[in-house]
C-alpha cells in the first residue's frame, strides 16, 4: 500500500489556496436526489469519499461526469431507492441519503453506514427527525427501511446538535407538507451552504448558522448550480502547518470567520495572525501550551483536534486537550509517542508536555484527521517519517502532498 515518506525540519513558505469542502460536497451530492435533471456543482475537490458518493449516485441510476473541479450530476434517471450495504459501509456520509430519497420517493432503504472509527456516532437522531416528519422505520437485519405516504412538516427538538441529523432532516423536510422547525439544529457553516443549494433549487429554508431552522415544504424542486465552500477544516490543517514548522504561510481562498475559534487559539499559543477579506496568513516562532476543549460550531472543531494536538507536541510548557465530541479521537497519540512525544491520555482528556522536538518514525494512520496530525507532526520532527494507511489521509485531504510540496516541504508518496 502507499505511504508518505516526509523529511521534517523545513519551514514552510509560500502561498496555498484552498479547495472546496468535503463536508458540504457529500451532502449537497445527496440533495440533488430530490429533483429531476441536470445539477452542476463547482470546486468539488477529488476525494476518496467523493468518489464513493458517486458511486452510491451512479448505482441509485444518476449520470455523472467531472470537468476538472465541475461535477455535473444527472439524476433524470435515478428510480432506486436501496443502496447495497457495501457501498453505505465505505463511509459514514452514505447516511446522507436517507433524507432526499424519503422526500422524492418516499421510501428508503440503507444498511448502517460505515466510515472512521473514532467513536460511536449513533444514527438515532436521523431517524427521530424522519419519524417526526411521518416516516415509518423498521430496523432489521442490519437495515433500515423509511417509508412515508406523505411527509409532513413537524417540530423537531435534536437533544444534541448533530450536523448529520440537521442536514438529513432539512433535506427530508423540503418535500414535507407544511412547515417544519428544528430546534437545537447544529450551526456549522455547511449546514448554511447547503441551504444555499436548496433555496437555489427552489426550497424555502431560513435560519442555517443559527440553532432554529424553518423549512416551507415545496411541491417541487429543480436543478440547479452552485459553487461548494471553501474546506475550513483542510484551511486549519494548513495554518497548523505553518504554526508548527515555525513558518510563513498564507491560506488563501477561504472565508475568516468560519476560522475565528482556531486562529484564535493560534495567537494564544504565540503564532501571529494576520486576516484579510479571503486569506489568513500565520507567522509563527517558538510556540508556548496552551489548553483546547472541542465543542460544536462556533467551538474549536473536532476535526482539528488531531492536527493541534501534534502542535502542542512540540510546544513548551504543558497543555491540555479535552474532546467533548467523539471518545475514541485521541488513536493517534500512540504514534506521536512513537515520534517521541510525551502525551498521557485519560479518558477524553489528553495531558501534552512539549518536547524541543519529536524525531522521524514509521507510523500508521488511524483516520482522517489523525492522519493529517501524523503528516504535521513529521513535517516538524527530526529526520525521516514513514506515514502508512494513506487511504485515510485520501478521504479528505485533496492532493496533501502536493500542495505542502508547493510550500517547500519535503515529502513524497510511495510504494
Amino acid at each position: 500500500m502507499e505511504k508518505l515518506i516526509v523529511t521534517g525540519e523545513v519551514q514552510l513558505t509560500g502561498n496555498i489556496r484552498i479547495s472546496g469542502a468535503k463536508n458540504a460536497t457529500l451532502p449537497i451530492m445527496a440533495a440533488t436526489l430530490l429533483c429531476s435533471g441536470v445539477s452542476v456543482l463547482h470546486d468539488v475537490p477529488h476525494l476518496s469519499d467523493i468518489k464513493a458518493m458517486q458511486d452510491i449516485l451512479e448505482l441509485l441510476g444518476a449520470k455523472i461526469t467531472r470537468d476538472g473541479s465541475a461535477v455535473i450530476i444527472d439524476t433524470s434517471g435515478v428510480s432506486k431507492q436501496e443502496i447495497p450495504e457495501h457501498l453505505m459501509r465505505e463511509m459514514r456520509a452514505s447516511v446522507f441519503l436517507m433524507g432526499p430519497l424519503l422526500g422524492k420517493f418516499r421510501k428508503v432503504r440503507v444498511s448502517y453506514p460505515g466510515g472512521c472509527a473514532i467513536g460511536p456516532r449513533p444514527i438515532d437522531l436521523h431517524i427521530k427527525a424522519l419519524e417526526k416528519l411521518g416516516a415509518k422505520i423498521c430496523e432489521s437485519f442490519g437495515y433500515i427501511e423509511a417509508e412515508a405516504g406523505q411527509l409532513t412538516g413537524a417540530e423537531i427538538h435534536f437533544d444534541f446538535p448533530s450536523v448529520g441529523a440537521t442536514e438529513n432532516a432539512m433535506m427530508a423536510a423540503v418535500l414535507a407538507k407544511g412547515t417544519s422547525v428544528i430546534r437545537n439544529a447544529a450551526r456549522e457553516p455547511e449546514i448554511i451552504d447547503l441551504q444555499d443549494f436548496l433555496n437555489k433549487m427552489g426550497a424555502k429554508i431560513r435560519g442555517a448558522g443559527t440553532d432554529t431552522i424553518r423549512i416551507d415544504g415545496v411541491q417541487k424542486l429543480y436543478p440547479t448550480e452552485h459553487i461548494i465552500m471553501p474546506d475550513r477544516i483542510q484551511a486549519g490543517t494548513f495554518l497548523i502547518a505553518g504554526a508548527i514548522t515555525r513558518g510563513d504561510i498564507a491560506v488563501e481562498n477561504i472565508q475568516p470567520e468560519y476560522l475565528f475559534s482556531v486562529t484564535n487559539k493560534l495567537e494564544e499559543l504565540g503564532a501571529t495572525i494576520a486576516t484579510s477579506t479571503d486569506s489568513i496568513r500565520i507567522k509563527a516562532g517558538e510556540l508556548r501550551g496552551g489548553d483546547i476543549k472541542t465543542l460544536p460550531f462556533p467551538g474549536f472543531p473536532t476535526d482539528l483536534q488531531a492536527p493541534i494536538l501534534s502542535l502542542l507536541t512540540v510546544a513548551k510548557g504543558t497543555s491540555i486537550v479535552t474532546e467533548t465530541i467523539f471518545e475514541n479521537r485521541f488513536k493517534h497519540v500512540d504514534e506521536l509517542t512513537r515520534m517521541g512525544a510525551r502525551i498521557k491520555v485519560e479518558g477524553r482528556t489528553a495531558i501534552i508536555r512539549g518536547v524541543p522536538r519529536m524525531t522521524g518514525a514509521v507510523v500508521a494512520a488511524p483516520d482522517l484527521r489523525a492522519g493529517g496530525a501524523l503528516v504535521l507532526a513529521a513535517l516538524a520532527a527530526q529526520g525521516v517519517s514513514e506515514i502508512e494507511q494513506v487511504y485515510h489521509i485520501d478521504r479528505g485531504y485533496e492532493q496533501l502532498e502536493l500542495k505542502l510540496q508547493s510550500l517547500g516541504a519535503r515529502i513524497i508518496r510511495s510504494k
